[in-house]
């Protein structure tokens, strides 16, 4: 059974830091691209970082270059979102995905996110 278990997400200032960690469970964690996304209300989904199976290829978006840093640790299957100066904008649900090259994709149930003052 595969699971994807986000945490880390909560209420910060503008310009705060938080750390968002998906664990991963039941699948082989090195043969899928792990992302996170976000959704904000009354907004589409947005991809926000992708990091490759093997990490050595990562996509962030326009939005959140040079604030966000996605990593992967292999040893504890988890993904990460170290997020850095974050702006009210970036108040959102963030999920983790897990895509294989071919097969089912999965995703987490969500973290809520909330920048404000």
């Amino acid at each position: 059974q595969v699971q994807l278990v986000e945490s880390g997400g909560g209420l910060v200032q503008p310009g705060g830091s938080l750390r968002l960690s998906c664990a991963g469970s039941g699948f082989i964690f090195s043969n899928y691209d792990m992302s996170w996304y976000r959704q904000a209300p009354g907004k589409e989904r947005e991809l926000v970082a992708r990091s490759s199976r093997d990490g050595g290829s990562i996509r962030y978006a326009d939005a959140v270059k040079g604030r966000f840093t996605i990593s992967r640790d292999y040893a504890k299957n988890t993904v990460y979102l170290q997020m850095e100066n974050l702006k009210p904008e970036d108040t959102a649900i963030y999920r983790c995905n897990a895509k294989p090259r071919w097969g089912t994709e999965y995703w987490g149930q969500g973290t809520q996110v909330t920048v404000s003052s």
